[in-house]
């Protein structure tokens, strides 16, 4: 039997920020009551990671662990099958989180960014779920979903936050060379990650909006000083409940009826 998929207005794209818990459960809030866990939905492109649905008060939200990256599935497929699901659901706004290296020499780890905008430099480029849209990325995330991450960030992290730039996009899984961090630098990106494309895109296709908050885990490669794995590992686990907490309270402000812009910046193809 096919599960059937909830609806649900709200997702959270779970990362490296909250991977070490158990979310939204080990928050241990009253007004969470999850509906369902780990179930896996059939879609054109595969059967979809474990998926979790929650009430947050009065909102339905859909979850899923790490991107839904897992292994014997490329990162394309996962974004894939994913975004079919929250289309299906219904989904309108969307938070995403994870853990980016420091591109900008003026970004130390444990800082706290709320990405602006992006570089796509991923060989992911024709991972789409095939509707006839064309995405103006002008502005790329939603303002709404920034101005209620950096309210709730600045009021509960405790650390330094900011509410702007660019987040260059590879592929992973390994860490870009010494090279490729000056590369990046001169491109004018602030961090460097693995998951803010496609995700960015394939909301906007879904017409649904799209943000992020990310905790900064490393110094790039040669920048002020070589990473530390004892470092990175603490902060992976010290902050997570932190990150989850930011992102629970970020939807507390959010609502569906506000015309933010972001659905207008989605147009009818050109080429039929």
């Amino acid at each position: 039997m096919t599960a059937k998929i909830p609806a649900a207005q709200y997702a959270v794209i779970g990362g490296s920020g909250t991977y070490s818990i158990n979310f939204p459960d080990d928050l241990n809030r009253s007004d969470i009551e999850v509906i369902n866990r780990g179930t896996v939905f059939k879609t054109p492109y595969g059967d979809s990671p474990p998926m979790k649905f929650f009430r947050l008060g009065d909102k339905s939200v859909a979850t899923v662990k790490m991107h839904g990256w897992r292994p014997g599935v490329s990162r394309g497929a996962a974004s894939q099958q994913l975004f079919w699901v929250f289309r299906e659901a219904g989904i309108e706004k969307i938070i995403a989180e994870g853990g980016v290296g420091s591109v900008n020499h003026l970004l130390k780890p444990r800082d706290l960014i709320i990405p602006s905008d992006y570089i796509d430099l991923s060989m992911r480029k024709d991972v789409n779920l095939g509707q006839p849209y064309l995405l103006v990325m002008r502005r790329a995330v939603c303002p709404d979903i920034v101005g209620a991450l950096t309210g709730v960030s600045e009021s509960i992290y405790g650390g330094r936050v900011f509410d702007r730039g660019v987040y260059a996009v590879t592929d992973g899984r390994h860490f870009e060379s010494r090279a490729e961090v000056v590369m990046l630098d001169r491109t004018g990106a602030d961090i460097v990650g693995q998951s803010m494309c496609p995700e960015v895109y394939l909301a906007r296709e879904i017409g649904a909006c799209y943000g992020r908050v990310d905790i900064v885990v490393n110094y790039a490669e040669g920048v002020i000083r070589d990473w530390d794995h004892a470092e990175l590992k603490d902060i992976f686990y010290g902050l997570s409940s932190k990150v989850a907490s930011i992102v629970i309270e970020a939807f507390g402000k959010l609502r569906t009826d506000h015309n933010c812009g972001c659905r207008e910046l989605r147009k009818d193809t050109l080429l039929k």
